[in-house]
């Protein structure tokens, strides 16, 4: 049969990137407390194409990703990776796994249990070089310090999400970036909360008001102190409650080695 992709092509435009988009798949991930942990992913893969060429080959991506039998640990990215500049021929391939991740936690006070969900990121480019991004979402709530100082009768909080991106030099855990957003936070979320645990957790967010400023800040210095991570890049947003915006800020930061 022809292959259409693979013919010449005269327009002299070489495209940067050409591949598939949010395919969801099941994959298995590494879980701190269960070892492993079945999810279910939206994958993106693609490679750069010479302008000789007038298509690339999609069907090659599924056949690499199947290969992997739905485990797609952060050491087989780099793999994948080269079949993907291999088999297409490219100079340079890319990966997007985008997964929720499930954490069972217990309520402070009752103890009652329930799964939270984060949103995962794993991120990876070959070139000349390999680069992996590892990225969690987590929300959690905040307190207006400014609220609190004013106000004779409570504060305003709202929930936020602090959005965690690194680079590191040796393994670590999703649940580590998790509990650094966390124990930055006024309060951490949970699916569950009994009577007792609302009062517990309402209490402790006003017992530490936050700005984002504040959140981005205590979150970088988690990551800073982390020798494992080279580089860095922290966001925090507030879903405000009484504005009609989001409050947000970003700090970003390669570390010197």
């Amino acid at each position: 049969m022809i292959d259409v992709q693979n013919q010449k092509d005269i327009r002299n435009m070489p495209i940067d990137r050409v591949g598939v988009k949010n395919l969801r798949y099941p994959v298995t991930v590494l879980d701190r407390s269960n070892r492993e942990q079945h999810t279910v992913a939206s994958v993106s893969m693609d490679v750069n194409l010479p302008h000789h060429f007038r298509g690339t080959h999609m069907s090659r991506f599924i056949e690499i990703l199947n290969e992997t039998h739905r485990e797609l640990h952060i050491d087989k990215i780099t793999k994948i990776l080269q079949r993907m500049k291999k088999r297409l021929e490219a100079e340079q391939a890319s990966m997007e796994i985008r997964f929720p991740y499930f954490i069972e936690k217990k309520a402070p006070v009752s103890g009652a249990e329930s799964l939270m969900e984060y949103q995962c990121l794993y991120q990876g480019t070959l070139a000349d070089r390999s680069d992996f991004i590892l990225g969690v979402d987590v929300p959690v709530t905040t307190l207006c310090p400014c609220s609190r100082e004013m106000s004779e009768h409570g504060a305003h909080n709202q929930r936020s999400v602090v959005r965690i991106r690194v680079r590191t030099c040796k393994f670590v855990w999703i649940e580590e970036l998790i509990e650094y957003a966390e124990q930055s936070a006024s309060s951490p979320l949970y699916a569950l909360l009994k009577r007792e645990d609302e009062k517990a957790v309402t209490e402790q967010a006003y017992d530490k008001p936050m700005f984002v400023e504040d959140m981005v800040r205590e979150v970088a210095l988690h990551l800073e102190k982390d020798n494992r991570i080279t580089w860095y890049a922290v966001e925090s947003e507030n879903m405000e409650s009484i504005h009609n915006h989001d409050a947000y800020a970003r700090i970003e930061n390669l570390k010197s080695q």
